[in-house]
């Protein structure tokens, strides 16, 4: 997929703060746009025994993922935030269910095999933003979330768009979710509470907030890769 520029693309507002952890993760975009699954998942190409793959493991990480967002909710600085981070978090597990009833009604797909434990990779994603959200400053743990919005949203815009010129896309009704209106406004204002937060957070804590941006936004590479290679514990 060619890469869009948040320039090109003009549907982000981002403050000084998100605008340069953007800038900084350019290499791990690019290389995001250069992913096999992507490229084959837009084209409906994919193996349907990667794309299962896929679906499994992202039904692993969205269970994980609510609690961290629920964990942040709890530590969110105003009731405004509180509830978009709960709320957050109620549609992972919504999605989460959605996963797996889609998987289980589609005959090509329900009857090939699934993972039974999350991937390594999978793993070391759900427990880096757990421990976050957890631990760490709010701050750190909602710049630490942001990728998966930010990411997911931004590739899916552009996914969605090529796999519509595909006559009869194979992978056609999930991928509309990529593209979905609501998530990109959620997007929205998850980077608008990043921008506020780094507005009074201390130098220190601004670095941290960077750090684990960045540590996000490879895991979401990975975790692409990640199915496309069927990754597994060696023992």
């Amino acid at each position: 997929m060619n890469p869009i520029t948040q320039e090109q693309a003009g549907q982000w507002r981002t403050g000084e703060f998100t605008s340069r952890l953007w800038n900084d993760a350019s290499g791990i975009l690019d290389r995001v746009n250069r992913l096999a699954f992507l490229e084959e998942l837009a084209a409906g190409t994919l193996a349907p025994e990667i794309f299962v793959d896929y679906i499994q493991q992202d039904a692993f990480y969205l269970g994980n993922y609510s609690r961290a967002l629920a964990m942040l909710a709890t530590r969110a600085p105003s009731q405004e935030a509180a509830e978009f981070w709960a709320g957050s978090a109620s549609s992972a597990v919504a999605d989460e269910k959605a996963l797996h009833t889609q998987l289980m009604g589609d005959r090509r797909l329900s009857a090939l095999p699934r993972p039974e434990a999350p991937s390594p990779t999978t793993r070391g994603y759900m427990y880096t933003l757990l421990a976050a959200c957890a631990y760490e400053p709010y701050d750190v743990g909602a710049a630490a979330v942001l990728p998966c919005f930010w990411i997911y949203a931004d590739v899916g815009q552009r996914l969605a768009l090529r796999a519509e010129a595909v006559e009869g896309h194979p992978y056609g009704r999930w991928i509309e979710e990529y593209g979905d209106p609501a998530f990109a406004e959620a997007t929205q204002r998850a980077i608008d509470l990043v921008d506020e937060a780094a507005e009074s957070a201390s130098e220190t804590v601004r670095s941290r907030m960077r750090e684990v941006f960045l540590d996000a936004s490879r895991y979401e590479e990975m975790f692409w890769d990640a199915a496309y290679r069927r990754e597994r514990w060696s023992l």
